[in-house]
């Protein structure tokens, strides 16, 4: 399986709330609101560290999960915030626009 990259799309709205983090898509207006999980992720996807190194250090490291369970679920939440513009999801690193 090849490794997956993620960056945070530039098309969205996003604001810390009580300890949450509040997302909004520029592309439908879906509003996601981010646990702990969800925020660790988000605040790592930088387009050049793999999914799977993001949720060894960020996810297996602070919460009790099975690493093969953390990715796969890792895996689900990144695609349907990518469906929703909200993620850049690519098999290669992804280099932010305008660097």
């Amino acid at each position: 399986m090849n490794p997956l990259y993620i960056v945070r799309s530039r098309e969205i709205a996003a604001r810390p709330l009580g300890g949450e983090m509040m997302i909004m898509s520029a592309r439908d207006s879906t509003l996601f609101s981010l646990n702990d999980v969800g925020t660790a992720i988000w605040q790592a996807a930088d387009g050049i560290t793999p999914l799977e190194e993001i949720v060894e250090r960020k996810i297996c490291a602070e919460f009790e999960v099975e690493p093969a369970e953390a990715l796969k679920d890792a895996e689900i939440f990144v695609r349907e915030l990518a469906e929703h513009g909200i993620l850049v999801v690519s098999e290669e690193p992804i280099r932010k626009t305008g660097e």
